[in-house]
């Protein structure tokens, strides 16, 4: 078939074509969102799960859900090692521009953006003119709010403010956080106090994060109340009713057809992850010869799908770690009862497979957590964060 006409999308954080099996959490975030328009009280919600499950993509949804609304919305990605300040001015900068024209005392607007400047500044502890800031905001900034140099003290500072010119304007402002895993613990702690005051206040603005399987249990160990601090959403495969949905919308949009066995054969190999999906529905139409899609069809492609998965998903993640940490994945990959969230290996089955004292293999273990290839969701165990990965790593051959 024709492949311009493809209308399948595997690609990190692209929306794709048919959005399945997620109605429920887009009612929800409305629901968030229409109930703090009426001054209710809201937490914050919180996006967990693997990656290729579309977090990104639902993401990006909830923050259109948001413009729609007219609310202000910013969005940073969290990065190991970066401190928030910087991305969160940034971000925040965005949200209010979008509100801006619509406040009738631009005075308002202006000792917003001198408080915002003061907080990004404070990021450049050596103080010197080549690590400043330069947000492009050309009011000065404002002392003694916001910038006293603890994070959490400017953090409630900085979200009170902006919240205040929401509330001026009858409306809200969202800051959404993709690879929320990623934000050092004190800025994450930080987080959840701001959050915590802003609800207790009935303020609107609120933090939409999304992050591995292990985020709760980070924002726990930060602070005990963020258990009930935040609405956590669990962000897992389709099932098959919304699999075949993904695959059957846009292909009947192009006049396309698939038998039932093709399907069955599909979700057989994508397991339902939403990226998967789309790598083996683009692969298998660039395949089939005609409408219908038959099952034969996805098996001709299965190998394409699959060569490409293993370069792109797979061998990219493989490349970045160490001959240390491949030697703790393998052992992994050779011990974990499943490639999903559920098959969490014992590190002391790890330590013991490789004949190594669990001391040891800490260093190759913090290392792959923080490179994000595998997480700790209990104490004593590990598992992948990439579905299928470790069906990937048993094909592949000893080094």
């Amino acid at each position: 078939m024709d492949p311009v006409r493809n209308p399948y999308a595997p690609g990190a954080g692209q929306r794709p074509p048919e959005l399945a099996g997620r109605d429920r959490e887009l009612e929800v975030f409305d629901v968030v969102l229409e109930r703090i328009a009426r001054g209710r009280p809201e937490r914050s919600l919180v996006l967990a799960g693997l990656r290729g499950v579309g977090k990104t993509v639902l993401l990006n949804t909830l923050r259109s859900q948001a413009f729609s609304r007219r609310w202000g919305a910013g969005k940073i990605e969290a990065r190991p090692d970066q401190s928030l300040r910087r991305p969160v001015a940034a971000a925040l900068h965005m949200a209010i521009r979008e509100l801006a024209p619509r406040h009738r005392v631009p005075d308002r607007i202006d000792d917003f953006l001198g408080v915002l400047k003061a907080f990004g500044q404070k990021s450049n502890p050596t103080g010197k003119l080549r690590d400043r800031w330069q947000p492009g905001i050309d009011v000065p900034a404002v002392a003694g709010r916001a910038d006293s140099g603890d994070i959490e003290i400017d953090l409630v500072e900085l979200f009170t403010d902006a919240a205040a010119i929401a509330t001026d304007l009858g409306t809200g402002v969202a800051l959404f956080i993709d690879e929320m895993q990623d934000v050092a613990p004190d800025d994450l702690s930080a987080l959840c106090a701001a959050c915590h005051e802003l609800s207790q206040t009935g303020a609107p603005l609120i933090v939409v994060g999304a992050g591995l399987p292990h985020l709760p249990a980070l924002l726990s160990a930060q602070k005990s109340y963020s258990e009930r601090l935040f609405r956590y959403q669990r962000i897992d495969r389709l099932d098959r009713i919304s699999a075949d949905l993904a695959l059957t919308a846009p292909a009947e949009r192009e006049d396309v057809e698939f038998e039932v066995k093709a399907l069955d054969e599909l979700y057989e190999a994508s397991g339902g992850y939403p990226y998967f999906v789309q790598a083996y529905g683009k692969a298998t139409w660039d395949h089939a010869p005609r409408s219908p899609i038959t099952a034969a069809d996805v098996r001709v492609a299965a190998p394409e799908a699959e060569a490409e998965l293993a370069v792109g998903f797979f061998g990219s993640r493989y490349e970045r770690a160490t001959p240390a940490e491949r030697e703790y994945l393998r052992s992994m990959a050779l011990l974990a009862p499943s490639d999903d969230m559920a098959g969490a290996v014992p590190t002391a089955e790890i330590a013991r497979s490789l004949e190594r004292k669990p001391a040891s293999l800490s260093p190759a273990r913090d290392a792959l957590i923080k490179k994000g290839l595998i997480y700790s969701g209990e104490r004593g165990t590990v598992a992948f964060t990439v579905p299928h990965f470790g069906r990937y790593l048993r094909s592949q051959p000893t080094e």
